[in-house]
């Protein structure tokens, strides 16, 4: 491990006499080159950002005067030179570092403002493989890690936010501080740090390497938060990139800022109301802590609305709802009967948002779109000393997919209720059991340590609603129950059974399937195995 040499203590503040700007994007890029220039800080750019400075009639060097070298190799060597480097990296006030600049003619560079080429939106725009290799930068990062190493006299600036930070201090006294200069390269590093994480992502998707060596993940900061779980945790919220159509990606037209659990409810909400798809029917989901507590289908959203909120009314108070289409007013006014947390919606009219203006403790999000329920990608979460990563998970199980193992044939609207609850229990904890019946959630049961309590939950669930809303019976007569995993017991669908269902859904593979069937054609149920398991942990 290098020692680290005696260098003298770096000078709190140090006043920029030349900086070098180079950036893909360039909003904003003249005015903030026309200030530095006006307060005498020499300019020093390259290729396009050089031209859009001088066409603005500033004064601007090229780096090609400072190193003696032509740009070349259609831009991939520009900035690679020790003229350039030795100007970030030199320590101005250790003798050897000023002796070695003045020996090669090596100038001091005080502000850095690099913008790195556009990796992550030619990835996100379909690029192919040429184009994403084209648009992976190297002299930027170099020249960013390089002014950041050597915060005590270099400010480095990755975005034109850190730009106008070093601008206002120069505004204010004429130097930048170290402390400011810290805080620019940290943000720096991150920068850098999340440029090769999307690289080596991208990489890894490309050569189909499923659990590569090394992997890294990155975010940016989309807001911080007064608490996360609980009042005594610290959270902050991060967008990655990706932009899947949800939390992330949505548009808050009301409403005070969003806690980490609103967050992690709402992603929940539009996830599942994402399976159903909106040009076949209305579907709404109502969340609560990460659960569905009411889904349902309808012919409009105001129906769906309805037949979600009749599962489980109780549960919904203080709830997030999500929709699959757009908003209307009809279903906004049915909403805003029920205090809500959220409402997430791919879109709204413009009555429906001026509706929810008048609860001004709703808020309310605009997504733009929904998640696709079959896209791949990878999910994560901490462990003690690593982190787990897995598929999203993708299973989509139709009627094709399904073994019928009973002596009874299902009914087609047996089949659609089966189809309806499976889908709901992939996103249900585990062991989770849903019994559903005409497009329509009837009870839940989801978290229980074993299944034939999730079993027992859900029929609770399901007579409560019933009563609730002056009906005779259960809604869980006459439904299908399914399960997110194979029944290891015939207990839990002996409960399901005596809880009204007719049909059942599973995944089997117990070892003591011939036991669990046995029991379902005791009970005169029709059963479906899916081979497909949808554990949510």
């Amino acid at each position: 491990m290098p020692a680290a040499p005696d260098f003298p203590p770096a000078p709190d503040a140090v006043k920029p006499v030349r900086a070098l700007l180079s950036v893909s994007d360039k909003t904003g890029l003249v005015e903030a080159a026309k200030a530095l220039s006006e307060m005498g800080v020499e300019l020093v750019s390259t290729g396009g950002t050089k031209a859009a400075i001088a066409a603005a009639g500033l004064p601007v060097k090229d780096v090609a005067d400072l190193t003696g070298f032509p740009e070349m190799m259609d831009g991939r060597v520009k900035t690679l030179h020790p003229v350039v480097h030795g100007g970030l990296l030199g320590v101005r006030d250790a003798a050897d570092h000023a002796q070695a600049m003045a020996d090669h003619g090596i100038g001091p560079i005080d502000i850095v403002y690099v913008t790195l080429y556009p990796f992550e939106q030619t990835v996100a725009g379909g690029g192919d493989f040429a184009a994403c290799v084209e648009n992976i930068d190297i002299g930027g990062p170099a020249m960013i890690r390089s002014a950041a190493k050597n915060h005590g006299y270099v400010a480095v600036c990755t975005e034109k936010a850190d730009l106008d930070d070093v601008i206002a201090a120069l505004k204010a006294d004429g130097s930048t501080s170290l402390s400011l200069r810290k805080a620019l390269a940290a943000r720096a590093y991150a920068r850098t740090a999340a440029y090769d994480a999307a690289i080596s992502q991208w990489f890894a998707k490309e050569l189909a390497e499923e659990a590569p060596r090394r992997r890294a993940f990155a975010g940016e900061l989309v807001q911080t938060m007064r608490y996360g779980e609980n009042p005594h945790q610290a959270a902050a919220f991060y967008r990655d990139g990706s932009n899947r159509p949800g939390v992330a990606t949505a548009t808050q037209l009301q409403g005070k800022a969003l806690s980490y659990n609103n967050i992690a409810d709402t992603d929940a909400a539009i996830e599942l109301v994402a399976e159903f798809d909106p040009a076949a029917s209305a579907a709404v989901t109502i969340i609560k802590h990460a659960n569905p507590c009411g889904v349902a289908l309808g012919s409009d959203l105001t129906e769906a609305y309805q037949r979600a909120l009749q599962c489980d009314p109780v549960s919904a108070f203080g709830g997030i709802v999500a929709v699959n289409r757009r908003l209307d007013a009809a279903a906004a006014r049915e909403i805003v009967k029920v205090f809500t947390e959220v409402v997430v919606a791919p879109e709204a009219d413009e009555e429906a948002i001026a509706i929810f203006k008048k609860k001004k403790d709703l808020r309310l999000l605009i997504t733009g779109g929904l998640p696709d329920p079959k896209a791949a990608g990878v999910t994560w979460r901490q462990v003690a000393g690593g982190f787990l990563v897995q598929g999203r998970d993708t299973a989509h199980i139709t009627a094709a997919d399904l073994k019928i193992v009973t002596k009874r044939q299902p009914t087609e609207a047996e089949l659609r209720d089966m189809l309806f609850a499976f889908t709901v229990a992939k996103h249900v904890k585990s062991n989770a059991i849903v019994y559903a019946k005409g497009g329509q959630t009837a009870g839940i049961g989801a978290g229980q340590m074993n299944r034939k309590d999730s079993a027992r939950i859900a029929a609770i669930r399901a007579a409560e609603a019933a009563e609730t809303a002056g009906l005779p019976e259960s809604l869980a007569k006459g439904s299908a129950c399914a399960s997110d995993a194979f029944f290891p017991f015939a207990d839990g669908l002996i409960q399901a059974a005596e809880a009204g269902a007719t049909a059942v859904i599973q995944p089997g593979g117990s070892i003591r399937d011939e036991e669990v069937i046995a029991a379902a054609d005791a009970a005169g149920l029709a059963m479906a195995f899916t081979g497909v398991r949808v554990f949510r942990h």
